[in-house]
């Protein structure tokens, strides 16, 4: 782990902590984001620290440091950690002061990361999906990755006691919006691979290069073309697949959602190759997503 307010890297389970004082923790004043580790390498590392840098823009917290010594750090916490595979998770908050509402008493913005060992991948098995009760953040907050997941969590609960993976968000309209930590996608009946726009949720890293790897299924005639749009419930229910798209999941076929099964209930072949093709490109993909990490 890392911490600007322990001043470094440690290995000791027992200092790795956080003040109880820290904006972040009594008022949910921080943001954060995760870069996946595969071979040895970081994966979209600068894709998400960019994501890191704008959300801290949006929650109004100065940076410790500037980008470059930032990354500097990330980077030396995972040589440190000698983690091959898993994932490094960051905070930015206001830091510890005091326990006002406001931050003003936080001399000092507080960076953290820490290294999350996980040797095995994702799987490809199909999950049951449920719309969600629990109201999504309003597009100011849910384009922000920020540390307050309460309706996320409580979404995911929600999801859980119904015998679903997730719960899936509509937006204000009753679009299709996101899953509680998870972009969506579909194949239609005209095999277009169909992803609602960013402009309400979060703009997931892996979604975006899911996007520019499905060109490959275009040229080869898997798919027609991909469109991001406003997605009808209904249309999302009778598309030929669906799918969940994350860091922590990668590519999830979705074979039931609510009390309609998803095109013939079984792992769909576009979700299939978006997985491979994800997993190709973390372990061989070009330098513009893959960083070694310098052990």
């Amino acid at each position: 782990m890392y911490s600007s307010i322990l001043g470094g890297i440690t290995t000791d389970h027992a200092a790795m902590v956080i003040p109880m004082d820290d904006h972040m923790v009594h008022r949910g004043h921080g943001v954060f984001d995760t870069a996946a580790i595969m071979d040895g390498h970081l994966y979209e590392l600068d894709q998400h620290l960019d994501r890191f840098l704008r959300s801290a823009s949006m929650a109004k917290i100065r940076l410790p440091f500037d980008r470059a010594t930032i990354r500097s750090i990330l980077i030396q916490t995972v040589s440190a950690s000698k983690c091959t595979q898993g994932s490094l998770r960051y905070w930015l908050s206001a830091g510890p002061g005091d326990f006002q509402l406001s931050p003003s008493g936080c001399l000092n913005p507080a960076l953290y990361a820490i290294v999350i060992q996980n040797h095995s991948l994702p799987t490809q098995k199909g999950c049951k999906v449920v719309t969600s009760s629990v109201p999504m953040k309003s597009p100011q907050f849910a384009v922000m990755k920020n540390v307050n997941y309460l309706p996320n969590a409580l979404s995911k609960m929600e999801a859980e006691e119904n015998g679903a993976f997730a719960g899936i968000w509509l937006d204000d309209e009753g679009f299709v919006a996101e899953g509680p930590n998870m972009n969506v996608g579909f194949v239609s009946r005209k095999k277009e691979l169909l992803m609602p726009n960013f402009d309400k949720i979060l703009s997931g890293c892996t979604a975006k290069r899911v996007i520019v790897l499905a060109e490959q299924l275009v040229a080869d005639g898997r798919l027609k073309e991909i469109k991001l749009g406003n997605v009808k419930v209904d249309e999302g229910k009778m598309a030929d697949e669906m799918m969940l798209i994350g860091s922590g999941i990668l590519v999830k076929p979705v074979l039931q959602w609510d009390d309609q099964i998803i095109g013939s209930g079984k792992e769909g072949p576009v979700a299939e190759a978006l997985f491979d093709l994800i997993i190709e490109d973390m372990r061989s993909g070009p330098s513009t997503v893959r960083f070694p990490v310098p052990y």
